[in-house]
């Protein structure tokens, strides 16, 4: 399942081909992936202009210049391939080349760029575990799947005080609170471990114990706040972990997958230059958990 940062550059890596574009044409070559698509999505998509590609979350928001929103989940294995002018690039960072295989085009949009160029952004996803639905764009913040999303861990949204906020009295595992994500929206297993790690907090420590009385901002609330924001925007720059499958639109790997301090470290020792622990792997809810005992207290 692709993380936030992953999301983030395959929406950089189409926003440029799609923004502006008007579509010519929609071809569904199934009746569904994960969930059927919407009757009439075809229709109510043909003839309008892109004026926007967001993200909320793992969530990608293509917004269309009538008020209609087009909502994309990559799943497991889904990628948009651009086919423009003879060349195919896939956004995003994939660490194994994501399936080309026509089999699995279950979904192509036509494009006329302003420009004059002709694109077409093809959805390919072997194990249909993603999917496309629509929206009204004041309708939003009510869709079933946005709805209850907490706050972006991106930017300044997320700091020692809402975080402390958020996790007051929580007898949950730290790791556990930190992948709620009616809490912080898009945080996933490997950045969570990267930050934890950064902040020198153990995944086992009670959620709550990160905050003051009555939920009061305090050096450890503050300390993850600025790790999970700066590891973020650090997988977003790098282009993507790379770890499971996304690569970016021209191609080259993400290379934040080689910065990694301990997800996926079990056995090496802890990078920290003050301490001469070694990185643990242990399951919290069925997820793997890489962390220095040593030094994450």
């Amino acid at each position: 399942m692709p993380e936030l940062p992953e999301v983030e550059t395959v929406r950089r890596g189409l926003a440029p081909v799609m923004e502006g574009a008007r579509v010519t044409k929609v071809e569904l070559r199934r009746p569904d992936l994960r969930f059927p698509f919407p009757i009439g999505l075809a229709e109510a998509v043909e003839g309008r202009t892109f004026t926007s590609i967001s993200r909320r979350a793992k969530y990608l928001l293509m917004h269309l210049d009538d008020g209609t929103v087009l909502i994309s989940h990559l799943g497991m294995s889904g990628s948009f391939r651009i086919d423009w002018e003879g060349e195919a690039a896939v956004p995003g960072v994939f660490h194994h080349d994501r399936s080309k295989s026509p089999l699995h085009d279950h979904a192509v949009i036509d494009l006329a760029r302003p420009d004059g160029k002709r694109a077409s952004v093809i959805y390919n996803d072997p194990r249909r575990f993603g999917f496309l639905l629509l929206s009204a764009e004041n309708q939003l913040h009510e869709h079933p799947l946005l709805r209850n999303l907490g706050v972006e861990p991106t930017g300044n949204m997320l700091d020692g005080a809402v975080l402390a906020k958020m996790l007051a009295g929580k007898k949950a595992p730290l790791k556990a609170a930190l992948l709620d994500q009616t809490l912080i929206a898009g945080l996933g297993n490997i950045y969570v471990c990267e930050a934890l790690w950064r902040a020198k907090l153990s995944p086992l420590r009670l959620a709550g114990t990160i905050s003051g009385r009555g939920g009061k901002q305090t050096v450890r609330s503050e300390r993850l706040a600025t790790a999970i924001r700066a590891v973020i925007a650090d997988a977003i720059a790098a282009g993507g972990s790379s770890l499971r499958d996304y690569r970016q639109a021209d191609g080259s790997l993400g290379y934040f997958q080689h910065t990694f301090n301990v997800y996926d470290r079990e056995g090496h020792p802890c990078p920290s230059p003050d301490c001469s622990g070694t990185i643990h792997r242990i399951v919290q809810s069925g997820r793997s958990t890489f962390y220095c005992p040593t030094c994450q207290r």
